[in-house]
C-alpha cells in the first residue's frame, strides 16, 4: 500500500520557520519525484517545490525561492521542506505527492500519481 504522511505543520508567527516532513512507503522512492503542494481554500493546489529522488535536483517556483528548501533523506524514504521568512500567504495545507516523472512538469498536479493527506501551516501576523 502506498502511504505518504505529512507533518511538522502548525502554528507560526510571521518571519519563523518550520520543517514539514513526508515519510512515504510503499513504492521506489528513487524512481520518483517528490512534490510539495500548498492548497487554501476556494483555490487549486499550488506547488511550492520538488526534488527528483534520483539525483537530488530541485524545483521551486518564484514565491518560494530562496526561502523554502527541499531535501530528502533516501535511506528513510522521506523527504523534507524547510520554510523560513514565513509569510501570511504562506498559510495552507501542505501536500506532499510522487511523480513517477521525476519532477518533470513539477508545477502541474496532475503530473503526480499518489499524494498525502496534508498538514496545516498557519503564519499569523
Amino acid at each position: 500500500e502506498v502511504q505518504l504522511v505529512e507533518s511538522g505543520g502548525g502554528l507560526v508567527q510571521v518571519g519563523g520557520s518550520l520543517r514539514l516532513s513526508c515519510a512515504t512507503s510503499g513504492f521506489i522512492f528513487d524512481s520518483y519525484g517528490i512534490g510539495w503542494f500548498r492548497q487554501v481554500p476556494g483555490k487549486g493546489r499550488e506547488a511550492v517545490s520538488c526534488i527528483s529522488s534520483s539525483d537530488g535536483r530541485t524545483y521551486y517556483p518564484h514565491s518560494s525561492q530562496g526561502r523554502f528548501t527541499i531535501s530528502s533523506d533516501n535511506a528513510k524514504s522521506t523527504v523534507y521542506l524547510l520554510m523560513y521568512s514565513l509569510k501570511p500567504e504562506d498559510t495552507g495545507v501542505y501536500y506532499c505527492a510522487a511523480t513517477r516523472n521525476h519532477c518533470v512538469a513539477w508545477w502541474n498536479e496532475y503530473e503526480y500519481d499518489y499524494w498525502g493527506q496534508g498538514t496545516q501551516v498557519t503564519v499569523s501576523s
